[in-house]
């Protein structure tokens, strides 16, 4: 990671949009002479029911207000630990074309599918008043279901939804599932939840700013452990002038938050030790222990994973005999049990022992016990062949490894696994040197995209999030690819890292809203 005292300049700002999709019906490529129509089963809910949507349970009801046309709509509550998902799977044509939309109101409301064969497409909003979101996408070559969904976010207000349509050409059959969901409430408006709170208090209610925006994601839990891939986020304990944060304040996009950093402790070699940066704490008006263990506790219960992460830059714990790989173990489990850590973050930027970090994080590993939580930050030149003694180790611990984000910046031109050099800042980069972490033996949910969070969070290798996104999709799906083509598709990437929460809240959170979003939303 970039050197964590240094003084960056001003942020440069990203404009890349959330590709939110056009209003209005689209040209249909399927069977000529199709109907257009609304494809969706009780679209208005003016059944008076949830019938043909299948809802998350004990979240949705059908109520008589607000409504937007009609005399009901759809009214569904998350959870700490649930997003009150509402979906239903609809037959369509291969090869063609439709427009999906819906009436919403309420803080972060979701409209996508999946199984569309191509994109999986999702869009949202966050408004009191009743708006459309509109998206369209293009069904696979043997594409004959797609699921649309509609879900809030953990731990936020009920949210609305109404007049949901498809537009399109209709499948073999009206619907492919006419399942309905579970038993809609009697209450004409069900209670909301406290909204979250965008100060740093101590309570244990997931926080939020409001320029927040969670990830889009159909799955019932943004975290790794349940979910699909990760979005990793540096939290910097220290100011050095990004926006300065409290735990709290780190956009929910992030599903995992690295703690930056722990320091050697000099009376005990290998050992560890952190506690709050004395200025950052004053920045932030008396940010106390207390506040910091009650917000990774909040987070805990939005889902995420909080990890304490080792080194930096300037970090100098070296970890050389046996010894030292114990006291390693048993300081950073106590820093677990005191403040909540999920486990650590290895970032160790001038050299590591693979023999000896392999027995520290297996032992720190064995106290953890289940949900311990294991990731990396390799430089990228620590990851160019299996000997290279960060890959080596990541191969030694790979039966408790998460997940590797190496650094795919401050780098230069590096050889990609077919053995061509590439630029740093371009999709071939990423995407070869992937590859090489793949080919090694790493599993790809293990195989995660570090970039810098804005051109001032790094010294070189800030790039567009279409540069990140079209590395997913290259990866994932063999689309978007540049010169370097991988003979093999991992749709199973890991996920997505930067450098950091702080440096992507000075740019508006941008890393949240697209790379964040959109990692969320892959299958």
């Amino acid at each position: 990671m970039p050197n964590p005292r240094r003084t960056a300049g001003a942020v440069t700002a990203c404009a890349t949009a959330l590709g939110l999709g056009l209003t209005g019906l689209v040209a249909l490529t399927g069977t000529a002479g199709a109907a257009t129509t609304n494809l969706v089963v009780n679209p208005g809910f003016e059944t008076g029911t949830l019938a043909n949507w299948n809802c998350d349970a004990g979240t949705a009801s059908v109520v008589s207000t607000p409504v937007h046309s009609g005399s009901y709509a759809l009214a569904a509550t998350p959870t700490s630990s649930d997003d009150a998902q509402c979906s239903q799977t609809i037959s369509v044509q291969p090869n063609s074309s439709y427009t999906l939309s819906a009436w919403v109101q309420g803080n972060y409301v979701y409209l996508g599918t999946t199984g569309d064969g191509t994109t999986d497409v999702s869009t949202w909003s966050s408004n009191s008043a009743w708006n459309q979101l509109t998206t369209t996408f293009t069904t696979g070559a043997s594409t004959k279901n797609v699921t649309v969904y509609l879900h809030g976010w953990y731990g936020q207000p009920t949210y609305y939804a109404d007049d949901v349509s498809l537009s399109g050409a209709a499948g073999a059959s009206p619907s492919a599932s006419a399942s309905t969901s579970s038993s809609p409430s009697a209450s004409a408006s069900p209670s909301q939840s406290a909204s979250a709170s965008p100060s740093s208090s101590a309570s244990a209610s997931p926080s939020q700013s409001a320029s927040s925006s969670p990830s889009s994601s159909p799955t019932s839990s943004p975290t790794g452990g349940t979910g699909k891939h990760w979005v990793t986020g540096y939290w910097q304990d220290f100011d050095n002038g990004a926006t300065d944060q409290t735990i709290a304040d780190v956009n929910p996009a992030y599903n995992i938050i690295a703690v930056a950093f722990a320091t050697a402790d000099s009376a005990n070699d290998g050992g560890i030790t952190f506690s709050l940066d004395p200025t950052l704490v004053s920045k932030l008006g008396g940010y106390t222990t207390a506040q910091f263990e009650a917000d990774i506790a909040a987070k805990h219960a939005a889902g995420d994973k909080v990890v304490l992460s080792i080194g930096g830059q300037d970090g100098t714990i070296s970890i050389n005999s046996a010894s030292a790989a114990t006291a390693f173990a048993d300081s950073a489990y106590a820093l677990m049990q005191q403040y909540g850590f999920d486990g650590v973050d290895i970032d160790l930027e001038n050299g590591l022992n693979p023999t000896y970090m392999t027995q520290a994080l297996d032992q720190l590993a064995a106290k953890a016990g289940s949900g311990f939580i294991l990731t990396m930050a390799p430089q990228t030149i620590d990851m160019l062949s299996a000997s290279s003694d960060y890959l080596a180790t990541a191969l030694d611990v790979k039966n408790i490894l998460t997940v590797v984000n190496t650094q795919y910046y401050n780098s230069g031109s590096m050889n990609g696994c077919d053995g061509g050099v590439y630029s740093e800042g371009t999709v071939d980069f990423i995407t070869s040197l992937a590859c090489t972490a793949i080919e090694a033996g790493l599993n790809p949910n293990q195989v995660g995209i570090g970039v810098p969070a804005s051109a001032s969070a790094a010294g070189s290798g800030y790039v567009q999030p279409s540069v990140v996104e079209d590395a997913l999709n290259c990866l994932a799906k063999g689309t978007d690819c540049g010169t370097y083509k991988p003979t093999t598709l991992w749709p199973t990437i890991g996920g997505v890292m930067t450098w950091s929460t702080a440096w992507d809240a000075s740019n508006g959170n941008q890393f949240a809203l697209n790379e964040g979003a959109f990692v969320h939303a892959m299958p």
